[in-house]
């Protein structure tokens, strides 16, 4: 596959206008604690999770649908997720009244699914390999209708990008973003917007220790594949770094911060006492990352990019454990 380029101003302010009554412009709101370091940051959320189906991939999938037309998609649409995508492809096709199916790997959470179910999509659980194949071929052999990468489309990362005009002129005097990495899409899109309008803002991926690609392909100076372990953080953590994302998201990517499984259990945890926000794992790895200290000092703004946490999985860590 050809490398993306970073869409344009001009390409997300246009995204905004399709989305405009589709996807909400989401609230940017302080977290209320205090950070033990020197320079202590002073850490606002933006909370995707309050998008209609719990997660800011309506933006792209919306965006990416509405620039095919009605003659691309009257088949019917596909794409490949572990689930918050797929709500966002599902949630769309229902609006446009054509059919829908998701390719989603088998550890898919069980309330992603439900979720895709009550949206009219159909679910064909593949095992991960195959699953991580249709991200890199760009399809699924046997599967018809129009598809919707989840990361790797040009109109998907321009709809992601409105998140960044929102924080930009919510908080114009932002000092980094942090957001959380899964394939690229949502911060290649975000870094696009927020630099074309501050170009001094220090952009970071969140990533977490069970699988890190891009702190591995950035220490390595090319997209690489790591080892991966499955954890309850489904929304992150894939194998590799997609190469057509790579030269992108080196360019506006200023550094990948790891956080571990504990770290993001008690930022899930912390979010839902002191902010009343319920994140998943994905979502709330920024906020371990800001709380630990590695984005630095300043305005930090930390994507929650979803809120759609199994509730065994978000009843343990309020008791205090780690799934």
């Amino acid at each position: 596959m050809r490398p993306l380029e970073a869409p344009s101003l001009a390409d997300v302010e246009a995204a905004r206008e399709r989305i405009a009554g589709l996807a909400i412009r989401t609230p940017l709101v302080r977290l209320p604690v205090d950070v033990p370091a020197s320079d202590p940051p002073e850490i606002w959320l933006k909370l995707e999770n309050l998008q209609p189906i719990g997660s800011f991939k309506l933006r792209g999938a919306g965006n990416a649908m509405a620039l095919a037309g009605g003659d691309a998609v009257a088949g019917g649409v596909y794409t490949a997720s572990a689930g918050n995508m797929a709500q966002g492809v599902a949630w769309c096709a229902r609006r446009l009244g054509v059919p829908c199916r998701v390719v989603v790997p088998e550890h898919a959470p069980r309330t992603k699914l439900d979720a895709i179910a009550r949206l009219g999509g159909v679910v064909v659980p593949v095992p991960f390999e195959t699953w991580w194949q249709v991200l890199q071929r760009h399809g699924h052999p046997g599967e018809g209708g129009f598809f919707v990468h989840p990361v790797a489309d040009a109109a998907v990362i321009a709809g992601n990008g409105t998140i960044g005009l929102e924080i930009a002129r919510d908080l114009p005097d932002v000092d980094a973003v942090v957001v959380p990495y899964g394939g690229g899409g949502l911060i290649s899109g975000i870094a696009a917007a927020v630099r074309a309008l501050r170009p001094d803002v220090r952009v970071y991926a969140a990533e977490v220790e069970t699988a890190a690609p891009l702190a591995a392909s950035l220490e390595a100076g090319e997209a690489r594949e790591v080892e991966r372990t499955p954890s309850w953080v489904d929304g992150i953590g894939g194998k590799g770094v997609l190469p057509e994302m790579w030269p992108m998201v080196r360019s506006l990517v200023d550094a990948s911060l790891v956080v571990s499984l504990d770290q993001v259990a008690d930022a899930v945890r912390t979010l839902a006492l002191r902010a009343r926000v319920v994140a998943e794992g994905a979502g709330a790895a920024p906020v371990a990352a800001a709380l630990a200290g590695l984005a630095g000092g300043g305005r930090v703004v930390c994507v929650v990019s979803g809120g759609n946490i199994d509730a065994g999985t978000l009843a343990t860590i309020l008791a205090g454990g780690t799934p």
